[in-house]
């Protein structure tokens, strides 16, 4: 068992701040309060502990407040991206089984559900007192985030009390806590990376300054100003935040601890201009599986281990699975998940304790991580994570197209975009097939150009070659 976490904090350090949002501030028994009126009222509307509830909304602190609360109730959280589409939310919320949807505002999306409310209902609802639970039993699904898996089926992840704790309190002896730190959020709260950051607030007593999206000028900003000590980026956004420095000619103070760097590799010429700013860069490895990090490497390995994600966390355990050197990436440990829900539930992610990743990488002869491939057939941009398959199959679904590959190439901003390759039943234009994808998948899965084919490369066994399709992107350039 463990404490039930924010009761825990609020009861440590009530006066310490919890959130900060543009100029309003929260400490952790304001935060603990809310989340307790929340989850009041969501009991009266008959929300009872182990329901799985969904939530839709823009990470500001009224979301904070409502994860608070549902966690209070002992609810299951699937946390939806606001950047997919009704068809992809609709997927996931019946895979889930969902019981009830939660949304920020009534005006939101045309997407149906039976038990929908919103934010806005919910404050107009009574309060009802309920017994809340001093202790949590560790096994306690906390979350479920949904993967792309590699058929292009998303799963959902259940993220446990102890994958999170476990993830949260690695990170801490990796990082260091200090009284004064506060972590700057502008990635979303339904992924695992903005999720993390409220784990580690209550468990830290740390306070997480909040934004509702990225702005490379507000960052710049916020962080000269002394205010934050930590944040967590992608290359893409890191990029941006370097340029601005450049363009003001300033650099970070020194009360900037570390800035975290996920979803694939940090290019060289980014560390070498972000050593000049005073950037503290720490790449880091990890998934939805591991609630977050799962190595991380420092920052004055930066250069000289270039292209790694450094050694495993404290809890972690990281080996190679393979006859050659280079094999798939294992991970053992208390952050790993125990499985999925829904169409994945059988699937079991473990094999005698290891969750195999389907990356390829190897192990340096000091113990660093290199990735070398992001599952083989993965595209990353901008750090999302975009698998073919999914488009593919969605793609598939407009009568003219007989069959179609999609793979990524490389991109300036975005790290990697997807390319298809399709083989008509029927003449179409590509401005249709454009149009028609809008309404199928987020925007940042959508193909950025469109190659027209006689036939597919596959092999002996009718399987798509994706290595020929990129050379033929290579030849079209």
């Amino acid at each position: 068992m463990y404490p039930n976490l924010l009761v825990k904090r609020s009861s440590l350090t009530p006066n310490r701040i919890a959130l900060r949002f543009n100029e309003k501030t929260w400490t952790f028994e304001q935060l603990s309060n809310e989340a307790n009126k929340f989850a009041e009222k969501l009991y009266t509307k008959g929300i009872r502990s182990g329901m799985r509830i969904s939530i839709l909304a823009a990470s500001d602190p009224q979301l904070v407040i409502a994860i608070h609360g549902c966690m209070q109730l002992g609810c299951e959280l699937v946390m939806l991206n606001e950047r997919l589409t009704d068809e992809e939310l609709r997927y996931q919320l019946q895979d889930s089984k969902t019981d009830y949807l939660l949304v920020d505002c009534v005006e939101k999306r045309n997407l149906t559900y039976p038990n929908r409310l919103s934010f806005e209902e919910i404050k107009l609802v009574e309060q009802t007192t309920f017994k809340i639970e001093k202790e949590w039993p560790k096994n306690r699904t906390i979350t479920i985030m949904y993967t792309s898996g590699t058929t292009g089926n998303p799963k959902g992840v259940r993220q446990s009390l102890e994958n999170h704790v476990m993830n949260a309190t690695g990170s801490a002896l990796n990082l260091g806590v200090q009284p004064n730190d506060c972590w700057l959020c502008t990635v979303p709260l339904f992924h695992i990376s903005g999720f993390s950051i409220l784990m580690r607030s209550v468990l830290y007593g740390m306070t997480v300054n909040l934004h509702i999206k990225f702005d490379a000028e507000d960052v710049v900003e916020e962080i000269i100003s002394g205010t934050v000590t930590r944040m967590s980026v992608v290359a893409v956004t890191l990029e941006r935040i370097i340029s601005v420095l450049e363009e003001r000619n300033v650099s970070f103070p020194n009360t900037f601890q570390s800035m975290l760097v996920g979803g694939g590799p940090v290019p060289l010429n980014y560390l070498e201009r972000a050593i000049q700013r005073n950037i503290p860069v720490l790449q880091t490895y990890g998934m939805t599986e591991t609630a977050s990090q799962t190595t991380t490497l420092s920052s004055e390995d930066a250069i000289r281990k270039l292209g790694s994600a450094g050694k495993p966390l404290f809890f972690a355990d990281v080996r190679i699975d393979g006859e050659d050197q280079i094999g798939e990436i294992c991970i053992k440990g208390p952050h790993v998940t125990n499985g999925y829900v829904g169409a994945a539930e059988l699937n079991n992610p473990l094999v005698d304790g290891w969750l195999h990743t389907g990356d390829i990488g190897y192990i340096d002869e000091e113990g660093y991580l290199f990735v070398v491939d992001r599952r083989s057939d993965l595209i990353i941009s901008g750090g999302e994570n975009i698998y073919p398959a999914e488009v593919e199959q969605a793609l598939a679904k407009h009568p003219t197209v007989k069959e179609v590959g999609v793979v990524g190439k490389q991109d300036d901003k975005w790290g990697q975009v997807p390319v298809a390759f399709v083989v008509l039943k029927e003449e179409v234009s590509e401005e249709e097939l454009r149009a028609f994808m809008k309404t199928e998948m987020a925007s940042y899965k959508q193909p950025v150009a469109y190659h027209f084919m006689e036939q597919l490369p596959r092999n002996a066994s009718n399987k798509l070659m994706r290595r020929e399709l990129f050379k033929c992107e290579q030849n079209l350039k």
